[in-house]
């Protein structure tokens, strides 16, 4: 690549990051670092729920420089996604949406510091199908980066070569960055928005994971009364082995099941009881807020 060229395309990446800063505040809601969140919809802002240690007190510092309250509306830490509420100035942007997301892509990390814009570069290094987080979030794409990021730059925008957003930048585990799509953000912030949490799969049953020659999955050691799982017939003693047809190896493959999207599906349960396979059918609930 030529000198010219290469000028061209530092200008081209620095006009990206400037045309979506606007888009962007930086968040104060932790003792440690700030963070950064993306203009969703008007007065409202989507952040990383990781990042929002104190859910009172939380200041953003606007693109203008100026600092004003934020309101926290709600987070889901099955999908990494907080919601806060604030006045801001009419007009101010969202960001467009982006186009097709692939492997090799190229991408802009936009966030915020407390004075100025940050940004990261890099690819898509991993672009795949829906996936569940251990928390039993449904994310509707897989989308991993092979990126520089500045930890501040945690609840910014990733955005596409034409500057559209991709979606949320997280760190995974050893700060590895990933992306939480364009499409799960907009459908977790809306139901943040109307009802302030997202209901939860419940079973209303204290499992132990069972990892024996004969029998594996997820044993009922406790049912709460009126319960999903009572009502379905489950007993003590009962070894949980498929949902939906799909082995379960223990406690973790039912968390991870158990997400919003599950609430009020009926689901075939596959158990063991007495040494006797049989199918149950059970209904889950929404987890009672405490």
């Amino acid at each position: 690549m030529s000198k010219a060229s290469l000028a061209d395309f530092s200008r081209e990446i620095a006009g990206l990051v400037a045309a979506a800063a606007p888009g962007i505040a930086a968040v104060h809601a932790s003792r440690h670092n700030s963070s950064s969140a993306v203009h969703w919809r008007e007065g409202l802002f989507v952040a990383a729920s990781e990042a929002i240690e104190t859910e009172e007190g939380i200041a953003l510092t606007l693109p203008s420089g100026d600092s004003v309250a934020a309101e926290f509306v709600g987070r889901d830490p099955t999908t990494g996604i907080a919601v806060l509420k604030s006045d801001v100035p009419d007009g101010a942007p969202a960001l467009k949406p982006a186009g097709r997301t692939e492997a090799g892509n190229l991408v802009v990390a936009v966030g915020r510091g407390e004075a100025s814009t940050l940004a990261g570069f890099g690819i898509v290094s991993e672009a795949g199908p829906p996936w569940r987080s251990m928390r039993g979030g449904l994310i509707d794409r897989r989308i991993r980066l092979s990126a520089s990021i500045d930890p501040r730059a945690e609840g910014g925008a990733a955005i596409d070569a034409e500057g559209g957003f991709i979606g949320l930048v997280l760190f995974a585990p050893r700060r590895r960055a990933l992306v939480i799509p364009a499409e799960t953000v907009d459908r977790v912030a809306a139901t943040l928005a109307e009802k302030g949490h997202m209901p939860r799969g419940y079973l209303g049953a204290g499992l132990h994971p069972v990892r024996q020659e004969k029998a594996r999955g997820a044993m009922v050691m406790s049912l709460e009364a009126g319960s999903p799982a009572e009502k379905a017939g489950l007993m003590l003693g009962d070894i949980i082995t498929f949902w939906n047809g799909e082995t379960v190896e223990g406690v973790r493959d039912l968390i991870r099941q158990i997400g919003p999207d599950s609430v009020g599906k009926t689901v075939a349960l596959g158990i063991l009881r007495g040494g006797e396979a049989r199918n149950l059918d059970i209904v889950i609930g929404a987890r009672p807020r405490s």
